[in-house]
């Protein structure tokens, strides 16, 4: 038992620093749009671009390397994405045209996150710990990400200010490249064949097959919207309307500040109360917070308050709806199926920072994404209720891996 509980440990701890560092990293990414954007000549929508091709690809990718990390454990897929990750921050900074801006910040590390982020590191630690305590560490580990966003937010504002946008960069590369040896020591292990097991290919059917999973699919798509436009978008919109940007880095500081106790917190309710009930209030309260933050005078005040509110409800959607996947679907398979659930938020995420930049060229102004954010997170709230999160029933048959 205290081997295990090691083992458990472990898993969790370096978990916990992988997604840590790539969180950390991929959170600063708004403060450079306005930099590069002037400097290179380009409009926002070319930085924006990038970085939904960044998102997007992220998403198709997530799938595949949940699926290997399943098969194979986390270890090689976590060395393989860090490795993506630091080359793709190293030609970030050495860009100079959109379509280096997008093989770089676009291919590389959108590639670089499905290999180091929250799917395949919370299907590690979903097979380490006991069910019973799941939720739970899902939501250290996803506080994690927010501690990176708090943590290394100030140290990119810093490195910009004293390098530039391209230095700095090459700065974060070599930092990236510390999750090469945190995931090699990831020494997850799937958990041996048992008879009650599905191939995967059944597994997918099954899942394709529930109504639940199509649902906290569609929700987890508005989640990628609003916390990738908000995050990508926000310092240049204070920025937009006098707000100094060290404000709008601080705004995105608190963000991750507060998430560790919203993330913490959720996964904890999470194991005594309905996840999906959860997730509906989550929902709402983010349409609330983005609602009153447009109609109230914008100020560096108000632009603090949004970012604790919106941090207490900012990845705290994650470790419920992983923790969903988990019970209904059990652990198997469960980095794939989670994979193909966060597919959904990269789309979102691809039409949030997209849209954002897109509909700024042509109108001068993010209204329109805006209340666009508010109505989804309405209809997300909606969505999340009628799910189940009762396990299963699977045939005699399907027990038997047939």
């Amino acid at each position: 038992m205290d081997t295990l509980r090691r083992h458990s440990l472990m898993i969790l701890v370096l978990g916990s620093l992988v997604v840590t560092l790539a969180m950390g990293l991929r959170h600063g990414f708004g403060l450079f749009l306005e930099p590069m954007s002037a400097e290179l000549g380009w409009g926002r929508g070319v930085f924006a671009f990038a970085l939904a091709i960044q998102n997007l690809l992220w998403g198709l990718a997530q799938p595949f390397a949940g699926a290997v990390a399943d098969r194979y454990g986390a270890a090689r897929v976590v060395v393989l994405g860090g490795a993506l990750y630091a080359l793709g921050l190293l030609f970030m900074g050495l860009s100079e045209t959109a379509l280096g801006m997008t093989l770089s910040a676009g291919v590389l590390i959108g590639l670089g996150l499905s290999g180091t982020t929250f799917s395949v590191v919370l299907g590690a630690v979903g097979r380490a710990v006991a069910p019973e305590k799941r939720s739970m560490a899902m939501g250290i580990v996803s506080a994690a990400g927010s501690f990176g966003q708090f943590a290394m937010l100030p140290g990119t504002l810093g490195l910009l200010e004293w390098l530039g946008w391209s230095a700095a960069l090459l700065a974060m590369a070599a930092i990236g490249a510390l999750l090469l040896p945190l995931g090699a020591l990831l020494r997850d292990r799937p958990s041996p064949a048992a008879a009650g097991d599905l191939p995967l290919r059944e597994a997918l059917d099954e899942a394709l097959g529930h109504r639940g999973f199509w649902l906290l699919c569609l929700g987890f798509f508005v989640c990628g919207f609003q916390v990738v436009f908000i995050g990508v978008h926000l310092p240049g919109y204070l920025y937009d309307n006098g707000i100094a940007v060290q404000v709008g880095s601080t705004v995105l500081a608190l963000i991750g500040l507060f998430n560790i106790f919203g993330t913490y917190v959720t996964g904890w309710l999470g194991g005594r109360y309905s996840k999906s009930r959860l997730l509906s209030w989550l929902y709402l309260c983010r349409a609330g917070v983005i609602t009153l933050f447009l109609m109230v005078p914008l100020s560096p005040a108000s632009a603090y308050a949004f970012g604790i509110a919106m941090g207490l409800l900012w990845l705290s959607t994650v470790p419920l709806t992983n923790g969903i996947v988990a019970s209904v679907f059990g652990v198997q398979h469960l980095s794939m199926l989670g994979g193909i659930v966060f597919l959904f938020h990269q789309l979102g995420s691809f039409m949030g920072v997209w849209l954002g930049g897109l509909l700024y060229d042509l109108q001068g102004d993010y209204d329109v994404v805006w209340k666009l954010a508010i109505l989804l997170g309405v209809a997300a709230a909606a969505l999340h209720w009628w799910i189940n999160e009762a396990p299963v029933q699977r045939d005699a048959r399907q027990r038997a891996g047939a």
